[in-house]
C-alpha cells in the first residue's frame, strides 16, 4: 500500500489531488476502484477516464482538466505505468540457498546470495553471480555463467557454455544453446555439422517462454545488452541481435542473421539466412525479410485481411500478373512502333 505523495515521488510523476489518498493495486480505468490506480496511454480510452472510479488516474498534464479523480501527470504515462507495476509485484522473493533435492556439482561457483529451488541440476564448472535466481527443474549444462541479479524460471535450460549477462529474465521452457540446424547433404541422408559455439546474452535481456536461441556453429549466437525476446521465438545459429532490439512472438530467425540495435520485429516475422537489419528497423507482422535492410524504417510485407471471396478474386489476379504485364508491354511496343510510322 502507498499513498499518492509517495507514489508521486517513487515515479517521479507530479500530483494534482490528495497526497494521502491510499493505493493498494493496479487497475483499468474500467475496472479500478477507489484505492487502485490506473493509466490513461491512448486517446481513444478518453470516455472511459471520464467515467473512472480509480483513486488516481496517470495521464499526461494537457489531460488533467478531463480526469474526475485525483492525477499523477506524466509526459510518459505508459512509461510511468510500467514503472509502477514494479511496485506492486505480488510474486514470493526466493529464499537464499539450494533446495535438498537440487544436485550441484561440487566444481560449480555459486554465490551463497543464490537461490536454486528443487530438481535443478547444475553441471561442473558453472558459475552463477550474486542474487540469482534459480527455478525449480532448471537445467545449466557445464560451463554455463550466471551474471548478477538474473532469474531462471521454472523449466528452463542452458545447454552447455551459454553465457548470461547480469539481471537477465530466462523465462519457462525456453532453451539456449541447443544445436543449430546445420547438416551436409550426402548420398547416404545428411551429415551432421557439430555445432561449436556458444550463446552469449548481454545485460537486462529477457526470454520468453518456450523461445530457442540456439548455439553457433563456430562462433556464439549473441543477444546484445537490453534486447528483449517474446514467447515462442526461434533463433537460429551465429545470430547477432542488437542492443534494445524487441521481437515478438512466433518471429523465426534463419542463420547467420544480423539485426541492429533499437529494432522491433513485431509477431510472426521471418527473416531469411545470411541477411542483414541496420539499426532503427521496424518490421511490421507477418512479413517475410527476404533481402537486407539498410535504411532505418518501417517495413511490411504479404497482403491485409479481407472477406474471403475478395480474397479468393484478388489470388487469382495475382497469378494473371505476369501475362497481363507482358500483354501490356507488347501493346506498348505497338503503340510506340504506330506512333513512329
Amino acid at each position: 500500500m502507498y499513498t499518492l505523495g509517495e507514489l508521486a515521488v517513487a515515479l517521479g510523476a507530479a500530483l494534482s489531488g490528495d497526497p494521502d489518498h491510499r493505493v493498494t493495486g493496479l487497475a483499468t480505468l474500467a475496472s479500478a476502484g477507489d484505492s487502485e490506480l490506473s493509466f490513461l496511454a491512448n486517446s481513444k480510452y478518453l470516455p472511459q477516464l471520464r467515467e473512472t472510479a480509480a483513486g488516481a488516474v496517470i495521464l499526461r498534464p494537457d489531460q488533467a482538466a478531463q480526469c474526475p479523480v485525483n492525477c499523477l501527470l506524466s509526459d510518459n504515462p505508459y512509461l510511468t505505468f510500467a514503472r509502477a507495476t514494479a511496485l506492486f509485484v505480488k510474486e514470493p522473493a526466493p529464499v537464499a540457498g539450494v533446495h535438498a533435492s537440487a544436485v550441484v556439482a561440487a566444481t560449480a561457483g555459486i554465490d551463497a546470495s543464490v537461490s536454486i529451488g528443487p530438481h535443478v541440476v547444475i553441471e561442473d564448472g558453472v558459475r552463477v553471480g550474486a542474487g540469482v535466481i534459480i527455478g525449480a527443474n532448471v537445467y545449466l549444462g557445464a560451463h554455463c555463467v550466471i551474471g548478477a541479479g538474473s532469474r531462471l524460471y521454472p523449466g528452463a535450460v542452458l545447454y552447455h557454455g551459454v553465457e548470461l549477462g547480469e539481471h537477465c529474465i530466462i523465462h519457462s521452457q525456453a532453451v539456449l544453446g541447443a544445436d543449430g540446424f546445420g547438416f551436409a547433404a550426402d548420398a547416404g541422408g545428411w551429415q551432421k555439422i557439430h555445432q561449436l559455439g556458444g550463446v552469449r546474452l548481454g545485460n537486462r535481456v529477457e526470454v520468453g517462454a518456450c523461445t530457442t536461441i540456439d548455439r553457433g556453429a563456430l562462433e556464439d549466437t549473441v543477444v546484445e545488452d537490453g534486447a528483449i525476446i517474446d514467447n515462442l521465438v526461434q533463433i537460429a545459429h551465429n545470430c547477432h541481435i542488437g542492443k534494445n532490439t524487441a521481437i515478438a512472438g512466433c518471429t523465426g530467425l534463419a542463420g547467420s542473421t544480423i539485426i541492429g540495435a533499437n529494432c522491433t520485429l513485431a509477431g510472426g516475422v521471418g527473416v531469411v539466412g545470411h541477411v542483414e537489419i541496420c539499426d532503427g528497423v521496424h518490421v511490421t507482422g507477418m512479413t517475410m525479410v527476404t533481402k537486407s535492410i539498410t535504411e532505418p524504417g518501417s517495413y511490411s510485407s504479404g497482403t491485409p485481411m479481407s472477406a474471403t471471396r475478395d480474397w479468393k478474386r484478388s489470388a487469382v489476379r495475382f497469378t494473371q500478373l505476369d501475362s497481363i504485364q507482358r500483354r501490356l508491354a507488347d501493346l506498348e511496343k505497338r503503340q510506340q512502333k504506330g506512333s513512329t510510322v
